[in-house]
């Protein structure tokens, strides 16, 4: 079983055209804080980040918020958090929240959210971290996404066993139970086609 402190969550800076978004972010919140976990997460005071993370606090959980100082400029920072790091850019942002984490869930969102999602998922493909990935399913949100994973193992750009890279749950509970129980499986990363091996 995975010893996990430090939750990382990336979701929208809106809140999304569904009321289930926010209300699965203010459930995500009361989990994480139920579940002694600490979030760290964008640093926003807005979206669903801001729901999640006013969920924790609410729920007596501790926040660490990681932005970078052209956001914070725009007066989009969360004040009221247990810690607020600045860092220089976006880049910098991504870097620092990948270090402190001991796991990363990603809920619904835009562009930002896809990006950080794959980038943790590829570290993990790569054996650069062992923390379990999590996708909150909301509404079938993620159902696009994973039927993607499968075409890309179906047309042999990765290998099967790295579906289990990503953990995926409807529920905040059950998603971090599956996380609880991650186990990091071994692939092989390349490998030669049928059609280039056949003739040999």
């Amino acid at each position: 079983m995975m010893t996990m402190k430090n939750m990382v969550v990336y979701c929208g800076s809106n809140l999304g055209r569904s009321k289930a978004y926010f209300d699965a972010a203010q459930s995500m919140g009361k989990a994480l804080a139920d579940n002694h976990y600490r979030l760290v997460y964008g640093g926003g005071n807005i979206g669903l980040m801001g729901t999640v993370a006013d969920a924790v606090l609410a729920n007596g959980g501790e926040v660490i918020g990681v932005i970078p100082t052209f956001l914070k400029q725009k007066e989009v920072a969360h004040l009221g958090l247990t810690e607020l790091i600045e860092t220089a850019d976006m880049t910098a942002r991504k870097n620092k929240m990948i270090e402190l984490a001991d796991g990363f869930i990603a809920m619904p969102g835009g562009l930002g959210t896809y990006e950080e999602l794959f980038e943790v998922l590829s570290q993990a493909q790569l054996k650069l971290h062992h923390h379990p990935v999590g996708v909150l399913n909301i509404d079938g949100f993620f159902d696009a996404l994973l039927s993607m994973l499968a075409h890309t193992v179906e047309e042999e750009f990765m290998p099967e066993a790295n579906m289990s890279l990503l953990c995926a749950a409807t529920q905040p509970q059950a998603l971090l139970a599956q996380m609880a129980d991650y186990h990091p499986q071994d692939a092989v990363k390349w490998r030669q086609p049928q059609w280039l091996t056949a003739g040999a």
